[in-house]
């Protein structure tokens, strides 16, 4: 009898709306993608709600609802605690993690300008902004750990020895809120830097939001005419002149193991920080391969992988960025790419692992939607597809595909159980 494994691709961001630059197609809609579209005609497909309507998410909480945790009972531990220990920072219960972006703002008003200074930031120029906040960043009675991830991305872990750092603070970056710990992504590109408060009337939570107001000041003062950022503007670049901050957190994740809760081995082959945290956090033995736009490499990757494990999720970068940046022909040909390096390699690939059926999950985390330049609600499409599976009408992986699919509309910590049921339907 064949095993089956399952493939589990998130694509980050992938959904959209129509847009003019498109003949007011959406950018999967508008897409070259014949390996996708060969993958939707074998399965059946519908629309995902990633955390819950209404609900603008972040990638980390999606992505925890996308493999079936949903913290509807549990107040969620917060993005920055996953990414610190995404990328390898020590934390411990009591101290205070939260996530960054280096920016541009103007320093006589703190208006930002570029959330990410300009996308163009290099591992050597994270590299020397961080040591140079390490070197000369002082907070009485504190330390902290800053390190610089994925171009404009950091993460920040302050500590108090024998204090617990209150988690119940606003964020800094005026584009996200949070609520119940989940971090919601705002409607707006712009605005100031906010100041940190405190949102309960604990002294650890108050005592937390002067620390970062502290290390923000400092930064802001430090970075503004320093040798790196001279070195930009010379280059005509953006400096990198503030660390917008969002999502802290001061609670170490524990949850039950995905491998426990669906009886399967799962693995993720990831490369950002956040995925990789919430591997480390539900169990799942992750892979790398490369920088997040090498396809052929995670297609082989992959390839490799699944023999091992039952699952293997997997999640693709690209499409969120364009979102972020308005840039509907770029996210179009960004798919394509996808099709033709990563797909079409898995669709050839596959044939080759003897006696395995493969199965396939396809989805993303949320929507991006270009004339929005923010996450959105908007609904997800998602395929389930394989041999065996009972077919329904979809010929291809869209928006407009997926409104007509007979999955209907189900919610992110759903979609793994209503896979497996699937599989269990499947014809003999």
């Amino acid at each position: 009898m064949n095993q089956s494994k399952i493939i589990y691709v998130l694509l980050d961001g992938i959904g959209d709306l129509p847009h003019p630059d498109l003949n007011y197609l959406t950018p999967l809609e508008a897409a070259y993608t014949p390996y996708l579209d060969r993958i939707a005609r074998m399965g059946v497909s519908g629309q995902v709600v990633s955390v819950g309507d209404g609900i603008a998410p972040q990638s980390d909480i999606a992505v925890f609802n996308m493999l079936g945790y949903n913290f509807r009972e549990i107040e969620y531990f917060g993005r920055g605690v996953v990414e610190c220990i995404g990328c390898g920072i020590d934390f411990r219960e009591g101290d205070l993690a939260l996530r960054g972006n280096f920016a541009t703002i103007d320093t006589t008003n703190k208006k930002i300008l570029d959330r990410r200074a300009g996308r163009i930031v290099t591992e050597a120029d994270s590299a020397e902004i961080c040591n140079l906040i390490r070197n000369n960043v002082m907070i009485d009675g504190v330390e902290f750990s800053i390190e610089p991830t994925i171009g404009h991305r950091v993460v920040l872990r302050f500590r108090k020895v024998g204090t617990t750092l209150g988690e119940k603070v606003t964020n800094t970056d005026p584009a996200y809120d949070k609520k119940n710990g989940i971090g919601i992504a705002l409607d707006t590109s712009g605005g100031e830097l906010y100041v940190s408060r405190s949102k309960a009337e604990d002294a650890n939570s108050r005592l937390s939001a002067t620390i970062i107001n502290q290390f923000s000041d400092q930064v802001i003062e430090l970075l503004d005419n320093c040798s790196t950022n001279l070195d930009r503007k010379e280059k005509n670049l953006l400096p990198i002149n503030c660390i917008l901050l969002r999502d802290a957190g001061n609670r170490y994740p524990h949850l039950q193991s995905i491998n426990d809760k669906y009886s399967l081995n799962f693995a993720s082959l990831v490369d950002m920080p956040v995925e990789i945290g919430i591997s480390q956090i539900l169990g799942m033995r992750s892979y790398n391969a490369g920088s997040p736009n090498e396809y052929e490499l995670k297609a082989n990757e992959l390839l490799k992988i699944i023999r091992n494990h039952d699952v293997v999720y997997v999640h693709i970068k690209g499409p969120d960025e364009f979102g972020h940046d308005g840039n509907a022909k770029g996210k179009k040909r960004n798919i394509d790419e996808i099709d033709k390096r990563f797909f079409k390699k898995i669709s050839e690939g596959i044939s080759t692992i003897a006696g395995t059926e493969i199965y396939f999950i396809i989805s993303g985390d949320h929507s991006t939607p270009c004339i929005k330049k923010a996450h959105t609600d908007d609904p997800i499409p998602i395929i389930i597809s394989g041999q065996g599976i009972v077919k329904d009408s979809t010929t291809r992986f869209t928006e407009s595909n997926s409104k007509r699919g007979s999955l209907g509309k189900i919610y992110g910590y759903q979609v793994l159980d209503t896979a497996v049921k699937q599989l269990e339907r499947r014809k003999s």
